[in-house]
């Protein structure tokens, strides 16, 4: 099963948290485990296990127990994000509570116990909660304190410090030092309790945000929408076996052993669970190439010897054999098509 994931701006704002703090950086990247250079791109995921690491080792290289929270109220999550600048991008609270569960798992991939949604709105004893459903918070209670750290804060510095949460509930125990979540909630907070959730103002929800950014929520949603499909196709072997064919598609690295190593898996293993897809090794790479070459010679307008190389032909002519068994014409005329 393909371990839960957290989007690496996460990961990047927190290490950079902690540096700032004292910590120091080649200390925490041992500590934490993980190439510095995996988590550059924008748009990467880490595995979730890597990502409570780096927490738990700057709690203990900076010596703040509440790393969490000062995480929470440091950093927007638009600063680490594109689901917070589509969130920033809504018409209400209601809206943007909506968008952020929608896109969730491009912040955060969490078991909700088979609910629907991340946060969820509850009503109990005439009383309006923001439930976090995840399944078992208190394995990383850090979550849901940077999480609630930074919706209270956040939304106090959108609302010119108007106060919208009554109560914070957190099902973990209560610290031995307390002083941080009073002063960074400023109103009761509990622990040991049933859930995990902010009880808040009824008006919240019908607060409105500033269309000034809401031009780009177009493409914002799209960029985004491509991500979740992304993340949800790393969820298969044949996604996972694409996801690691195309860096390596030129290089002659493009075999089924090769990349049942790069994924964790025994090339017979890997065999097995292609099969129960229905589809094999060869058709998936085969398929991949199909689909690679069009997208070089229709939209990058590469030219087809630099094409065949790229999608991992060393002939020409064997890849124009194999684009007119794709396509039924030659690639030329696809180019010249373009």
């Amino acid at each position: 099963m393909r371990e839960p994931t957290v989007g690496a701006g996460f990961a990047r704002a927190l290490m950079e948290l902690a540096v700032s703090k004292g910590a120091s950086r080649a200390v925490l990247a041992e500590r934490w485990g993980i190439d510095h250079a995996e988590f550059q791109e924008p748009d990467k995921s880490i595995p979730h296990a890597q990502n409570a690491s780096l927490m738990r080792a700057g709690k203990a290289l900076c010596n703040d127990p509440a790393l969490a929270l000062h995480f929470g109220e440091a950093f927007e999550i638009g600063e680490m994000s594109i689901v917070g600048l589509l969130g920033g991008a809504a018409r209400t609270v209601a809206d943007s509570i909506a968008q952020l569960n929608h896109y969730a798992g491009l912040v955060a991939e969490v078991d909700s116990g088979g609910t629907a949604d991340r946060y969820e709105l509850t009503r109990s004893a005439g009383q309006l909660w923001i439930v976090d459903t995840r399944k078992n918070p208190n394995e990383f209670p850090e979550l849901t304190e940077s999480s609630f750290a930074r919706m209270v804060c956040g939304s106090r510095r959108y609302f010119g410090g108007k106060e919208f949460v009554k109560a914070v509930h957190f099902t973990h125990a209560e610290p031995a030092d307390r002083a941080e979540y009073d002063r960074i909630f400023q109103v009761p907070v509990e622990f040991g309790s049933a859930k995990n959730a902010l009880l808040i103002d009824e008006t919240f929800l019908r607060q409105k945000i500033a269309p000034s950014s809401r031009y780009a929520s177009g493409i914002l949603s799209a960029h985004a929408e491509e991500l979740l499909k992304n993340l949800e196709s790393s969820k298969t072997a044949r996604g996972r076996v694409e996801a690691e064919l195309i860096p390596v598609l030129q290089s002659g690295d493009a075999h089924i052993d090769a990349i049942a190593k790069k994924i964790g898996l025994s090339r017979q293993t890997l065999f097995r669970r292609l099969k129960a897809e229905g589809v094999t090794f060869e058709k998936v790479l085969d398929e991949l190439r199909h689909k690679m070459a069009l997208h070089y010679l229709t939209g990058e307008k590469v030219s087809v010897n630099e094409t065949a190389y790229l999608v991992g032909f060393s002939d020409a002519a064997a890849f124009s054999r194999a684009f007119k068994r794709w396509t039924g014409s030659s690639p030329r005329m696809m180019r010249g098509k373009a």
